[in-house]
């Protein structure tokens, strides 16, 4: 008997914590999504592209992906950089790569968790090219699981964002 107590109190005590954590910091799920920016043909430095989500209230929720790794320009991306980073300034959340020339493109994965989708919340493309035009909204659309299959024209840098599901 008391090889069995020594065996299943461990045990149990595993399954009470398992359940503990389970129940309350339940795990949320995310999904993959290809993602391929396409520029227009302009002249001029690299593009500084920001992919965030943001709230129907038009609220940052989270940075998906920074394409410009040098910080000293992200105060360029001006609503993101005053809105999301406010006065206190915390590491960025997202992932970031080099930026986009004229004309090129760009092709990355985004992670967005499930419980973000068909809530209102927004997916927004902010561009940003040094001496050159800041586009808030170059790219801006519904975060639904319908919206993330498909290509959005942009309205400033970006030609055309396509999007699909990873698997």
């Amino acid at each position: 008997m008391k090889k069995f107590l020594k065996f299943m109190l461990p045990v149990l005590g595993l399954f009470l914590l398992s359940s503990f954590i389970n129940n309350h910091f339940p795990d949320t799920t995310s999904s993959k999504y290809k993602c391929m920016v396409q520029l227009i043909n302009y002249t001029g430095e690299g593009a500084y592209v920001i992919v965030s989500v943001l709230d129907k209230d038009g609220k940052y929720l989270k940075t998906l992906q920074i394409l410009g790794d040098d910080a000293e320009w992200y105060p360029d991306l001006e609503t993101w950089w005053s809105t999301y980073f406010g006065v206190v300034r915390p590491e960025v959340d997202g992932i970031t790569g080099a930026t986009i020339a004229g004309g090129e493109r760009s092709m990355f994965v985004l992670e967005i968790e499930d419980d973000l989708l068909d809530k209102g919340n927004q997916l927004r493309f902010e561009t940003a090219v040094e001496d050159q035009k800041y586009e808030e909204k170059d790219v801006q659309l519904p975060l639904t699981t319908a919206t993330l299959s498909g290509k959005f024209e942009g309205s400033g840098y970006i030609r055309y964002v396509r999007m699909i599901p990873s698997k």
